[in-house]
C-alpha cells in the first residue's frame, strides 16, 4: 500500500461524497420544488458540515476543510431552496 497516500484517498472520498450533492441542487433548482427535501434532515445536516468544518480547520486537514465548504455551500443552496419554493 506504499503507492496510496491518505491524502489522496482523503480528495477522492471528499470528491465523491461532496458530489454526491450536485445532482440533487440541480433537479431542485431546474424543477423550482423541493417537496422530497427534508427541511430538519437538512438542517441536521448542515449542522454535521460545520463541525466536520471546524474539525479539519482544527487538523489543517485540507481534503476535510475543501470538501466541506463545498458541502456546506450546496446543502446551504438545497436548503434554500427548500424554503422559498414552499
Amino acid at each position: 500500500m506504499n503507492w496510496l497516500n491518505s491524502d489522496l484517498v482523503g480528495y477522492v472520498a471528499a470528491t465523491l461524497t461532496t458530489s454526491a450533492f450536485i445532482p440533487q441542487a440541480l433537479m431542485t433548482w431546474k424543477n423550482k420544488r423541493a417537496e422530497g427535501v427534508s427541511l430538519s434532515m437538512y438542517v441536521i445536516l448542515i449542522t454535521g458540515v460545520i463541525l466536520w468544518l471546524t474539525y479539519g480547520i482544527m487538523l489543517s486537514a485540507w481534503p476535510v476543510i475543501i470538501a466541506n465548504i463545498i458541502t456546506l455551500f450546496l446543502t446551504i443552496f438545497i436548503l434554500a431552496m427548500k424554503i422559498v419554493y414552499k
